[in-house]
Protein backbone atom coordinates (compact mmCIF):
# COMPACT_ATOMS: atom_id res chain seq x y z
CA UNK A 1 0.00 0.00 0.00
CA UNK A 2 1.01 3.40 -0.45
CA UNK A 3 0.43 5.47 2.17
CA UNK A 4 1.27 8.52 4.37
CA UNK A 5 1.25 6.65 7.73
CA UNK A 6 0.16 3.55 8.82
CA UNK A 7 -3.26 4.43 8.64
CA UNK A 8 -3.62 6.82 5.83
CA UNK A 9 -2.77 5.88 1.93
CA UNK A 10 -2.10 7.67 -0.41
CA UNK A 11 -4.35 8.56 -3.06
CA UNK A 12 -3.33 11.82 -4.64
CA UNK A 13 -0.10 13.06 -5.92
CA UNK A 14 0.06 16.51 -7.94
CA UNK A 15 3.27 18.16 -9.77
CA UNK A 16 3.52 22.00 -10.64
CA UNK A 17 5.48 21.83 -13.37
CA UNK A 18 4.91 20.02 -16.74
CA UNK A 19 8.62 20.57 -18.07
CA UNK A 20 11.35 17.78 -18.64
CA UNK A 21 11.37 16.97 -15.24
CA UNK A 22 7.45 16.77 -14.01
CA UNK A 23 6.23 15.20 -16.65
CA UNK A 24 8.56 12.29 -17.01
CA UNK A 25 8.41 11.99 -13.30
CA UNK A 26 4.43 11.65 -13.06
CA UNK A 27 4.23 9.38 -15.84
CA UNK A 28 6.67 6.86 -14.60
CA UNK A 29 5.26 6.97 -10.96
CA UNK A 30 1.79 6.73 -12.15
CA UNK A 31 2.93 3.42 -14.20
CA UNK A 32 3.74 1.92 -11.30
CA UNK A 33 1.21 2.98 -8.40
CA UNK A 34 -1.76 2.14 -10.25
CA UNK A 35 -4.10 2.66 -7.17
CA UNK A 36 -2.70 6.66 -7.22
CA UNK A 37 -3.87 9.58 -9.06
CA UNK A 38 -0.95 11.76 -10.66
CA UNK A 39 -2.24 15.07 -11.97
CA UNK A 40 0.84 17.28 -13.60
CA UNK A 41 -0.28 21.13 -13.59
CA UNK A 42 1.19 23.70 -15.59
CA UNK A 43 -0.13 27.39 -15.95
CA UNK A 44 1.69 26.95 -19.72
CA UNK A 45 -1.94 25.86 -21.70
CA UNK A 46 -0.10 24.65 -24.76
CA UNK A 47 2.56 22.95 -22.99
CA UNK A 48 -0.20 21.24 -21.15
CA UNK A 49 -2.73 20.61 -24.43
CA UNK A 50 0.90 18.98 -25.70
CA UNK A 51 0.93 16.52 -23.07
CA UNK A 52 -2.66 15.66 -23.90
CA UNK A 53 -2.07 15.53 -27.64
CA UNK A 54 -0.28 12.54 -29.60
CA UNK A 55 2.74 14.62 -29.96
CA UNK A 56 4.23 15.47 -26.47
CA UNK A 57 6.34 18.49 -25.49
CA UNK A 58 9.35 16.47 -24.25
CA UNK A 59 11.22 13.86 -26.23
CA UNK A 60 12.78 10.81 -24.61
CA UNK A 61 12.94 7.39 -25.95
CA UNK A 62 10.27 5.41 -24.02
CA UNK A 63 8.19 8.04 -22.74
CA UNK A 64 5.42 8.02 -25.36
CA UNK A 65 4.22 4.26 -24.57
CA UNK A 66 3.55 5.48 -20.99
CA UNK A 67 1.82 8.29 -21.27
CA UNK A 68 -0.58 7.15 -24.04
CA UNK A 69 -0.84 3.88 -21.67
CA UNK A 70 -1.76 6.12 -18.51
CA UNK A 71 -3.16 9.22 -19.87
CA UNK A 72 -6.91 8.79 -18.91
CA UNK A 73 -6.70 6.13 -16.08
CA UNK A 74 -4.31 7.52 -13.74
CA UNK A 75 -2.31 10.32 -15.07
CA UNK A 76 -3.99 13.79 -16.13
CA UNK A 77 -2.05 17.07 -17.00
CA UNK A 78 -3.91 20.03 -16.54
CA UNK A 79 -4.12 24.15 -15.94
CA UNK A 80 -6.05 24.09 -12.77
CA UNK A 81 -3.17 24.25 -10.09
CA UNK A 82 -5.44 24.79 -7.63
CA UNK A 83 -7.62 22.07 -8.03
CA UNK A 84 -4.67 19.83 -8.11
CA UNK A 85 -3.32 21.00 -5.15
CA UNK A 86 -6.62 21.02 -2.99
CA UNK A 87 -7.09 17.30 -3.83
CA UNK A 88 -3.50 16.07 -3.08
CA UNK A 89 -2.02 14.17 -0.42
CA UNK A 90 1.90 15.07 -1.81
CA UNK A 91 2.60 18.20 -3.88
CA UNK A 92 5.73 18.06 -5.68
CA UNK A 93 7.53 21.59 -7.68
CA UNK A 94 9.36 20.73 -10.57
CA UNK A 95 9.27 24.31 -11.88
CA UNK A 96 12.78 26.05 -13.68
CA UNK A 97 15.48 27.73 -11.36
CA UNK A 98 16.95 29.72 -13.83
CA UNK A 99 20.40 31.34 -12.97
CA UNK A 100 20.62 35.13 -12.05
CA UNK A 101 24.23 36.20 -12.96
CA UNK A 102 24.96 38.42 -9.81
CA UNK A 103 26.50 41.96 -10.50
CA UNK A 104 30.02 41.13 -8.25
CA UNK A 105 31.72 38.12 -8.29
CA UNK A 106 31.55 34.51 -9.34
CA UNK A 107 28.80 32.08 -10.07
CA UNK A 108 24.68 32.67 -10.16
CA UNK A 109 22.35 32.39 -7.67
CA UNK A 110 19.77 30.26 -8.71
CA UNK A 111 16.24 32.25 -9.65
CA UNK A 112 14.10 30.92 -6.58
CA UNK A 113 10.59 33.40 -7.62
CA UNK A 114 8.57 30.56 -9.36
CA UNK A 115 9.80 27.90 -6.43
CA UNK A 116 8.42 30.79 -3.95
CA UNK A 117 5.25 31.06 -6.16
CA UNK A 118 4.37 27.96 -5.73
CA UNK A 119 4.87 27.33 -2.34
CA UNK A 120 2.52 30.47 -1.74
CA UNK A 121 0.04 28.78 -4.07
CA UNK A 122 0.74 25.37 -2.06
CA UNK A 123 -0.50 27.19 1.08
CA UNK A 124 -3.19 29.13 -0.18
CA UNK A 125 -4.77 26.22 -1.80
CA UNK A 126 -4.26 23.12 0.33
CA UNK A 127 -6.87 21.99 2.69
CA UNK A 128 -5.60 18.92 3.97
CA UNK A 129 -2.29 17.68 5.93
CA UNK A 130 0.52 17.74 2.90
CA UNK A 131 3.73 16.73 1.85
CA UNK A 132 5.66 19.46 -0.29
CA UNK A 133 8.65 17.45 -1.94
CA UNK A 134 11.05 19.57 -3.81
CA UNK A 135 12.02 18.59 -7.01
CA UNK A 136 13.64 21.03 -8.96
CA UNK A 137 17.27 22.03 -8.22
CA UNK A 138 17.71 24.27 -5.62
CA UNK A 139 20.62 25.91 -3.63
CA UNK A 140 20.59 24.34 0.02
CA UNK A 141 18.45 25.55 2.23
CA UNK A 142 15.44 26.49 -0.13
CA UNK A 143 13.17 24.59 1.93
CA UNK A 144 13.79 26.72 4.98
CA UNK A 145 11.76 29.75 2.46
CA UNK A 146 9.33 26.96 1.35
CA UNK A 147 8.36 25.98 5.32
CA UNK A 148 8.62 29.31 5.71
CA UNK A 149 5.78 30.79 3.23
CA UNK A 150 3.45 28.25 4.18
CA UNK A 151 3.74 28.44 7.70
CA UNK A 152 2.79 31.79 7.00
CA UNK A 153 0.35 31.76 4.79
CA UNK A 154 -1.47 28.67 5.04
CA UNK A 155 -4.92 27.77 6.57
CA UNK A 156 -5.63 27.08 9.60
CA UNK A 157 -5.28 23.81 10.90
CA UNK A 158 -3.48 22.69 7.73
CA UNK A 159 0.33 21.32 8.37
CA UNK A 160 2.69 21.15 6.34
CA UNK A 161 6.18 18.82 5.72
CA UNK A 162 8.89 19.93 3.13
CA UNK A 163 10.97 18.12 1.47
CA UNK A 164 13.80 16.72 -0.65
CA UNK A 165 13.59 14.64 -3.44
CA UNK A 166 15.94 16.05 -6.33
CA UNK A 167 16.04 14.52 -9.17
CA UNK A 168 18.88 13.12 -11.15
CA UNK A 169 17.46 12.31 -15.16
CA UNK A 170 19.92 12.31 -17.75
CA UNK A 171 18.56 13.31 -20.86
CA UNK A 172 18.24 10.62 -23.61
CA UNK A 173 17.53 7.94 -20.70
CA UNK A 174 15.28 9.76 -18.54
CA UNK A 175 12.71 6.94 -18.82
CA UNK A 176 15.92 4.61 -18.05
CA UNK A 177 16.94 6.40 -15.27
CA UNK A 178 13.38 6.58 -13.52
CA UNK A 179 12.66 3.12 -13.50
CA UNK A 180 16.33 1.70 -12.35
CA UNK A 181 18.10 4.56 -10.59
CA UNK A 182 21.00 4.46 -8.99
CA UNK A 183 19.60 5.79 -5.96
CA UNK A 184 16.41 7.65 -4.62
CA UNK A 185 17.16 10.46 -2.23
CA UNK A 186 14.85 12.11 0.31
CA UNK A 187 15.53 14.76 2.35
CA UNK A 188 13.45 15.96 4.99
CA UNK A 189 14.18 17.93 8.82
CA UNK A 190 13.97 16.09 11.96
CA UNK A 191 10.01 15.19 12.76
CA UNK A 192 9.15 14.37 9.10
CA UNK A 193 9.81 10.76 9.06
CA UNK A 194 6.04 10.09 8.82
CA UNK A 195 6.57 12.18 5.33
CA UNK A 196 9.93 10.63 4.18
CA UNK A 197 7.77 7.45 4.07
CA UNK A 198 4.93 8.36 2.90
CA UNK A 199 7.53 9.34 -0.56
CA UNK A 200 9.26 5.91 -0.32
CA UNK A 201 6.30 4.35 -0.57
CA UNK A 202 5.93 5.25 -3.89
CA UNK A 203 9.25 4.57 -4.88
CA UNK A 204 9.28 1.24 -3.23
CA UNK A 205 6.28 0.00 -5.49
CA UNK A 206 9.42 -0.92 -7.89
CA UNK A 207 12.74 0.23 -6.46
CA UNK A 208 14.86 -1.64 -4.18
CA UNK A 209 14.92 -0.36 -0.69
CA UNK A 210 18.47 -0.53 -0.28
CA UNK A 211 18.61 2.29 -2.94
CA UNK A 212 16.29 4.45 -0.84
CA UNK A 213 18.21 7.06 0.59
CA UNK A 214 16.74 9.63 3.61
CA UNK A 215 18.91 11.96 4.65
CA UNK A 216 18.80 15.83 6.16
CA UNK A 217 17.02 18.46 4.19
CA UNK A 218 20.00 20.11 3.48
CA UNK A 219 22.21 17.52 2.72
CA UNK A 220 19.46 16.48 0.20
CA UNK A 221 19.33 19.54 -1.53
CA UNK A 222 23.26 19.80 -1.62
CA UNK A 223 24.07 16.24 -3.24
CA UNK A 224 21.99 17.56 -6.33
CA UNK A 225 24.62 20.50 -6.94
CA UNK A 226 27.35 18.28 -5.36
CA UNK A 227 26.50 15.43 -8.39
CA UNK A 228 26.64 17.85 -11.16
CA UNK A 229 29.54 19.28 -10.39
CA UNK A 230 31.29 16.24 -9.85
CA UNK A 231 30.20 14.57 -13.48
CA UNK A 232 30.99 18.17 -14.74
CA UNK A 233 34.21 17.98 -13.87
CA UNK A 234 35.30 14.93 -15.54
CA UNK A 235 34.12 16.27 -18.48
CA UNK A 236 36.66 19.37 -18.00
CA UNK A 237 39.36 17.30 -16.76
CA UNK A 238 39.15 14.76 -20.20
CA UNK A 239 38.90 18.09 -22.10
CA UNK A 240 41.84 19.65 -20.63
CA UNK A 241 43.95 16.41 -21.07
CA UNK A 242 42.62 16.35 -24.53
CA UNK A 243 44.47 20.03 -25.66
CA UNK A 244 47.81 18.02 -24.00
CA UNK A 245 47.29 15.23 -26.30
CA UNK A 246 46.90 17.33 -29.41
CA UNK A 247 49.86 19.13 -28.50
CA UNK A 248 52.04 15.50 -27.66
CA UNK A 249 50.39 13.98 -30.53
CA UNK A 250 48.88 11.00 -28.16
CA UNK A 251 45.55 10.01 -28.37
CA UNK A 252 42.96 11.14 -26.16
CA UNK A 253 40.49 7.98 -26.07
CA UNK A 254 43.50 5.80 -25.87
CA UNK A 255 44.12 7.85 -22.54
CA UNK A 256 40.97 8.09 -21.40
CA UNK A 257 40.70 4.32 -21.93
CA UNK A 258 43.69 3.65 -20.13
CA UNK A 259 42.82 5.72 -17.35
CA UNK A 260 39.40 4.42 -17.05
CA UNK A 261 40.54 0.49 -16.25
CA UNK A 262 41.30 1.89 -13.16
CA UNK A 263 38.76 1.11 -10.75
CA UNK A 264 39.21 3.82 -8.32
CA UNK A 265 38.56 5.98 -11.79
CA UNK A 266 35.57 4.21 -13.99
CA UNK A 267 35.10 4.99 -17.51
CA UNK A 268 32.16 6.95 -17.04
CA UNK A 269 32.57 10.54 -18.41
CA UNK A 270 36.00 10.37 -19.81
CA UNK A 271 34.65 10.93 -23.18
CA UNK A 272 36.35 14.21 -24.60
CA UNK A 273 33.83 17.02 -26.57
CA UNK A 274 33.34 20.30 -27.64
CA UNK A 275 31.95 20.51 -24.23
CA UNK A 276 29.25 19.88 -21.85
CA UNK A 277 25.50 21.33 -22.30
CA UNK A 278 21.74 21.52 -21.34
CA UNK A 279 19.99 22.75 -18.47
CA UNK A 280 21.79 21.22 -15.20
CA UNK A 281 25.76 21.31 -15.45
CA UNK A 282 26.59 24.81 -16.19
CA UNK A 283 24.06 26.22 -14.17
CA UNK A 284 24.36 24.01 -11.10
CA UNK A 285 27.98 24.63 -10.63
CA UNK A 286 27.29 28.13 -11.24
CA UNK A 287 24.70 28.51 -7.96
CA UNK A 288 27.63 26.18 -6.62
CA UNK A 289 30.07 28.09 -6.88
CA UNK A 290 27.79 31.52 -5.92
CA UNK A 291 27.02 29.50 -3.29
CA UNK A 292 30.25 29.09 -1.98
CA UNK A 293 31.63 32.54 -2.13
CA UNK A 294 28.53 33.81 -0.30
CA UNK A 295 29.88 31.88 2.44
CA UNK A 296 33.13 33.27 2.20
CA UNK A 297 34.75 30.42 0.92
CA UNK A 298 36.94 32.02 -1.83
CA UNK A 299 39.05 28.94 -2.53
CA UNK A 300 36.10 27.18 -2.94
CA UNK A 301 34.27 28.84 -5.22
CA UNK A 302 37.42 29.87 -7.67
CA UNK A 303 38.23 25.70 -8.03
CA UNK A 304 34.55 25.18 -9.18
CA UNK A 305 34.56 28.32 -11.20
CA UNK A 306 37.76 26.87 -12.82
CA UNK A 307 35.48 23.83 -14.34
CA UNK A 308 33.50 26.48 -15.87
CA UNK A 309 35.83 28.35 -17.56
CA UNK A 310 37.80 25.27 -18.86
CA UNK A 311 34.56 24.37 -20.47
CA UNK A 312 34.21 27.75 -21.87
CA UNK A 313 38.44 27.47 -23.13
CA UNK A 314 37.13 23.76 -24.91
CA UNK A 315 34.58 25.09 -27.62
CA UNK A 316 36.50 28.12 -28.63
CA UNK A 317 39.67 26.33 -28.91
CA UNK A 318 37.64 23.43 -31.16
CA UNK A 319 36.07 26.61 -33.05
CA UNK A 320 39.79 27.92 -34.06
CA UNK A 321 41.26 24.41 -34.95
CA UNK A 322 38.34 24.71 -37.43
CA UNK A 323 39.28 28.33 -38.79
CA UNK A 324 42.86 27.33 -38.61
CA UNK A 325 42.02 24.06 -40.63
CA UNK A 326 41.04 26.07 -44.27
CA UNK A 327 43.09 28.19 -45.88
CA UNK A 328 42.09 31.56 -46.11
CA UNK A 329 39.88 31.36 -43.32
CA UNK A 330 36.46 30.16 -43.41
CA UNK A 331 34.41 33.29 -44.52
CA UNK A 332 31.74 32.20 -47.62
CA UNK A 333 32.68 28.89 -46.82
CA UNK A 334 29.52 26.24 -46.62
CA UNK A 335 29.77 24.14 -43.49
CA UNK A 336 27.31 21.18 -42.35
CA UNK A 337 26.53 21.30 -38.44
CA UNK A 338 25.08 17.47 -38.13
CA UNK A 339 23.29 17.75 -34.51
CA UNK A 340 22.41 20.73 -32.68
CA UNK A 341 21.04 19.42 -29.64
CA UNK A 342 23.19 19.38 -26.74
CA UNK A 343 23.68 15.77 -26.53
CA UNK A 344 22.72 12.60 -28.61
CA UNK A 345 19.27 10.97 -28.17
CA UNK A 346 17.53 14.52 -26.61
CA UNK A 347 15.83 17.21 -28.55
CA UNK A 348 16.98 19.42 -25.84
CA UNK A 349 19.15 22.68 -27.49
CA UNK A 350 19.49 24.76 -23.95
CA UNK A 351 22.89 25.56 -23.28
CA UNK A 352 23.99 23.82 -26.47
CA UNK A 353 27.90 23.66 -26.92
CA UNK A 354 26.66 23.81 -30.61
CA UNK A 355 24.98 27.11 -30.39
CA UNK A 356 28.72 28.92 -29.77
CA UNK A 357 30.62 26.99 -32.37
CA UNK A 358 27.76 28.14 -34.61
CA UNK A 359 27.24 31.51 -33.75
CA UNK A 360 31.44 32.10 -34.03
CA UNK A 361 31.17 30.77 -37.17
CA UNK A 362 28.55 32.87 -38.67
CA UNK A 363 30.47 35.82 -37.16
CA UNK A 364 33.42 34.33 -39.36
CA UNK A 365 31.56 34.19 -42.41
CA UNK A 366 30.33 31.18 -42.78
CA UNK A 367 27.23 29.91 -44.53
CA UNK A 368 25.77 27.13 -42.17
CA UNK A 369 23.42 24.53 -43.15
CA UNK A 370 22.25 23.31 -39.48
CA UNK A 371 20.36 19.80 -39.09
CA UNK A 372 19.40 18.02 -35.58
CA UNK A 373 16.55 14.79 -36.14
CA UNK A 374 15.28 15.89 -32.27
CA UNK A 375 16.26 18.95 -31.84
CA UNK A 376 15.22 22.61 -32.70
CA UNK A 377 11.08 22.12 -32.29
CA UNK A 378 9.83 25.24 -30.83
CA UNK A 379 13.07 26.28 -29.48
CA UNK A 380 15.40 29.13 -30.66
CA UNK A 381 18.47 27.87 -32.09
CA UNK A 382 21.40 30.24 -32.72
Amino acid sequence: MVSIDAETAVTHVCCIGAGYVGGPTSAVMASKCPTVQFTVVDIDARRIAAWNSNKLPVYEPGLDEIVRSQRGENLRFSTDINEGIRTADIVMIAVNTPPVQCERGLGAAADLRRVEECALQIAKAAQRNTIVVEKSTVPCRTGELIADILGKHGSPGVKFSVLSNPEFLSEGTAVRDLLHPDRVIIGGLPGSENAQSALQSIYSQWIPSERIVTMGLWSAELTKLASNALLAQRVSSINSISAVCEAVGASVSEVAHGCGLDSRIGDKFLRASIGFGGSCFHKDIASLVWLSASLGLHDVAEYWDQVLKMNDSQMLRFVQRVVQGVDGGIAGVDIAILGFAYKGGTGDTRNTPAAFVCKQLLECGANLSIFDPKGGVGQQWC
